[in-house]
């Protein structure tokens, strides 16, 4: 009897090895940044190609000596500008990973962006957006910028996160950037925030870019579902990749790129970079 418990609970400490060997690999597998591409029509108002990486949920995390891993990856796609829809920045790791990564792109592609919570819970925000417009960042605050890529006239809209605001004071900036771009341009929106979908609806904005959800932490796979996220929930509606809104408007959501900033690792949800292809 000693024997037979002997010999399965060596079977069993070998087990729980192999579990805990594949577990380690799968969290390390699932760290490493991918470049995802989505391509979506310009709605006739696209007359050549046009190219974007959005850029979520940086949370100031390391990717490399000078953040070189992700500049890597932006540069391989040679996109025409950089949209970053919040929490580039972070209120508990610092700001020198998210300062080193603007200063290696903004210098060399347009680039947008607006506020995410985290940027407000740092109370900083202030001091980040002049650090950016002093690095020639577009800062979007409820307002709109005009830019001319390929021949194409593209406005780039965009709101602060409405984490100290109420709901009517958030859509008031909303207002304000949707009246100031022009109609018959391609409209983009900038928000951090892809919950919030039913006001969007009231719009004819015609892409959205938003991050927030983290892909929902641990992703289910073969499935644009997670398991959680922030303002969501379990099991949250818009967590990854693009979706049809009923007025027409597309909107994207971006997974971020958020790693040792998390509680805990990442599943089935690899830290992303969006091409987004216009044409």
């Amino acid at each position: 009897m000693k024997v037979f418990f002997r010999n399965n609970k060596k079977k069993l400490l070998k087990l729980l090895a192999v579990i805990a060997i594949v577990m380690i690999a799968a969290t390390i597998w699932y760290e490493v940044p991918v470049t995802e591409h989505i391509t979506i029509s310009g709605e006739g108002k696209i007359g050549s190609p046009v190219r974007f990486a959005l850029v979520t949920d940086l949370h100031s995390c390391y990717y490399g000596k000078d953040q070189s891993q992700l500049i890597k990856m932006i540069d391989k796609e040679k996109p025409d500008a950089i949209l970053m829809s919040g929490d580039i920045f972070d209120d508990r790791l610092g700001q020198k990973n998210a300062r080193i990564f603007i200063e290696g792109v903004a210098d060399r592609y347009p680039c947008f962006y607006v506020t995410g919570n985290h940027e407000f819970w740092s109370k900083k925000e202030d001091e980040m957006k002049e650090f950016l417009t002093s690095k020639g960042v577009t800062v979007l605050e409820g307002n709109a910028r005009n830019i001319s890529i390929n021949g194409n006239d593209i406005d780039i809209c965009g709101v602060d996160d409405p984490t100290y605001m109420t709901e009517s004071e958030w859509e008031e900036r909303l207002d304000r950037a949707d009246k100031v771009s022009n109609f018959g341009n391609y409209r983009i929106l900038l928000s951090h925030r892809p919950e919030k979908v039913e006001v969007y609806k009231k719009y004819d904005f015609d892409l959205i870019l938003c991050g927030h959800a983290h892909g929902g932490q641990w992703r289910i796979p073969f499935t644009k579902r997670g398991v959680a996220a922030p303002n969501q929930g379990l099991l949250p509606s818009y967590v990854d990749g693009l979706y049809d809104l009923d007025n027409g408007s597309k909107m994207i959501v971006s997974r971020g790129l958020a790693r040792e900033r998390m509680p805990y690792p990442r599943f089935f949800n690899h830290p992303e970079v969006v091409i987004i292809e216009m044409e």
